[in-house]
């Protein structure tokens, strides 16, 4: 099924709706990024599907077909410094707040990926959960949030290639472990991820 027919109905009674997701919130280093997207219902993408079920190939050619064809969108990266600070979840939501709010034309509805919609938007707000896979805005988000934040991480390995971001992105691997004790702690990373896991 199309994710678009999720997108339609609510498109028709609304107007103007955006789709907004994260990439990020598992790694031990690095931003979490969230990204905002209002697509335009009369320029429908072959593919559009949840960042996690395309090849990364797959997304990176969407990536520059969604950013030409929205009628806009936002991208926001939340550093490890607010991580620590505010926690996580908090992050997340800061970043989606800010997404949104960072949109114009302003949509009217935002379509939220999860359990939760973040607090203060100025409009309404639907979270639902695994929308990623459920609705065309929600994915586009989501790969636009995704492949942002794999382009800064591999960026970061150029100037840091002891780490090897390039093989794990940040995420908490057996590999990424070893390079953590051999090389120490960077200001990219999370120093209270790195606390719950007793490495601080």
């Amino acid at each position: 099924m199309s994710l678009y027919l999720f997108d339609e109905p609510l498109s028709a009674e609304y107007g103007l709706i955006c789709g907004v997701d994260e990439a990020g919130r598992g790694p031990l280093a690095g931003p979490v990024c969230v990204a905002a997207v209002i697509l335009d219902p009369q320029k429908p993408l072959d593919g559009i599907n949840d960042s996690k079920k395309l090849s990364e190939k797959k997304r990176e050619a969407l990536y520059p077909q969604i950013i030409d064809t929205a009628i806009a969108y936002k991208i926001v990266m939340v550093s490890p410094q607010t991580i620590d600070e505010i926690n996580i979840l908090q992050a997340t939501m800061l970043g989606m707040r800010q997404a949104v709010e960072g949109l114009s034309p302003s949509p009217r509805l935002a379509l939220i990926d999860g359990n939760r919609c973040p607090e203060g938007l100025s409009i309404p707000a639907r979270a639902i959960v695994k929308g990623d896979a459920t609705s065309a805005s929600i994915a586009a988000a989501s790969i636009l949030a995704k492949v942002s934040r794999d382009r800064y991480m591999l960026e970061l390995a150029k100037q840091y290639p002891q780490y090897q971001f390039e093989k794990h992105k940040g995420y908490p691997t057996k590999l990424h472990y070893q390079l953590i004790e051999q090389y120490g702690i960077q200001d990219f990373y999370r120093k209270s991820f790195l606390k719950k896991r007793g490495i601080v």
